[in-house]
């Protein structure tokens, strides 16, 4: 079951990355305040930043790490895991991923 909040947690993480970067130019473009709001902006530029460094380093999600030796420890998998690792990570050279992380990061900056 914790392995399954982790995973529920990574998923928030990649929505948060992902969503942020257009509620910027709509809240920008619509006047939102907190869209302009630098705590905001440093956080999303922090996250992307830090999804981007990971595989240029060399290094793994700690999340996945975390999440991967919970894993281990059951038998099966459950319903949250096969729904949410399918639908956020597909089968994708990982080149590929480690170039549109990059480039997203300096989008974001």
């Amino acid at each position: 079951m914790l392995a399954d909040a982790i995973v529920v947690i990574h998923l928030t993480v990649v929505l948060f990355v992902i969503a942020g970067l257009p509620l910027i130019y709509v809240g920008v473009a619509l006047r939102w305040a907190w869209v302009r709001d630098w705590r905001w902006r440093a956080l999303h530029l922090g996250a992307i930043g830090f999804v981007a460094a990971e595989p240029l380093a060399g290094i793994v999600c700690p999340l996945t790490v975390w999440e991967d030796a919970l894993r281990q420890q059951q038998t099966g998998e459950s319903f949250i895991e096969g729904w949410v690792d399918g639908s956020c990570f597909t089968i994708c050279p990982h080149g590929l991923f480690t170039l549109a992380y990059t480039a997203f990061a300096a989008l974001v900056a």
